[in-house]
């Protein structure tokens, strides 16, 4: 009798996501859910903006799609013995006045010290990098109004180009890369990390808040962005051995395919199994494109 074949998990020693920014319109709930429940880790750090509640306090777009985000991160800590570490951003600051809180398996934080085989990692958000964000909250919540059109723009523009028969393009990442106040605010942005980072005795840095993934060395310092749920659609990937990636969704996908047929071989060539679908009808078991 042949067995049938596991589901298909990629799995981490330390998983970090950022920006997901549940309750935004822009939300890529579908991918972000996939991702989660096709992954595994001792530690899942949610670093920031995971709640939008700016979004939510101008139109409440929160969804069933977004609830399941909870539950499986519940799951998570729960079934699976994972350490849920989630730091608050700026669009979830309401946090702040219940910092630090902690509860089983699940630590709520503003700063965060990991530590690896390969040194010590301060995590935060990021916006204590952000003068206008810090200081004047007004001007960042019309900042972000103007974000979030420009991404209803892209969504239009995507509309158009896909009845063209042309792919997806992000309209609104090719004008921040093309924008020198955007380009040069990145820039000041990582120029801050080495500093920062060196006063916390660490020797790594990782964050989220400008949607823009990066694994690179600024001075003395690894520095790591997770990117965003936005636009990006990236994780950051922990190893046994202390080593990064920036794991893109479509690199995710692939590799669970990959992973999908070897359990299938395993199991002497039967089919993968039973599609999953949620309580709620979504189905979990199937990439979104």
């Amino acid at each position: 009798m042949t067995k049938k074949p596991k589901k298909a998990v990629l799995c981490f020693k330390t998983i970090v996501i950022s920006d997901v920014h549940l309750g935004a319109p822009d939300c890529q709930i579908d991918k972000v859910n996939f991702f989660l429940k096709h992954t595994h880790s001792e530690k899942l750090i949610l670093n920031g903006d995971i709640i939008d509640g700016w979004s939510l306090a101008r139109q409440g777009g929160w969804t069933k799609k977004h609830t399941r985000f909870i539950r499986l991160v519940l799951k998570k800590m729960e079934k699976k013995n994972v350490n849920v570490i989630y730091l608050r951003g700026n669009h979830d600051d309401i946090l702040d006045r219940f910092l630090p809180l902690e509860f089983g398996r699940m630590q709520v934080t503003d700063r965060y010290i990991h530590e690896s085989p390969t040194g010590r990692y301060l995590v935060v958000h990021g916006d204590v990098f952000d003068a206008v964000t810090q200081h004047s909250k007004l001007i960042a919540i019309v900042g972000d109004i103007g974000y979030q059109t420009l991404l209803k723009v892209n969504r239009l523009y995507n509309k158009y180009r896909a009845w063209r028969g042309k792919g997806y393009f992000s309209l609104s990442k090719a004008i921040k890369a093309r924008t020198k106040k955007v380009v040069n605010y990145i820039s000041r942005f990582e120029e801050n990390v080495e500093e920062f980072t060196l006063k916390h005795d660490c020797n790594g840095f990782i964050c989220g808040h400008i949607h823009t993934p990066a694994d690179k060395t600024v001075g003395e310092v690894h520095y790591l962005n997770s990117g965003d749920w936005v636009e990006s659609n990236t994780a950051l990937v922990e190893y046994a051995d202390g080593r990064w990636e920036i794991l893109t969704y479509e690199d995710f996908v692939v590799r669970l395919a990959e992973e999908e047929r070897r359990l299938a071989a395993e199991a002497y060539g039967e089919p993968p199994l039973d599609e999953d679908v949620d309580d709620d009808g979504e189905n979990l078991d199937q990439p979104v494109a």
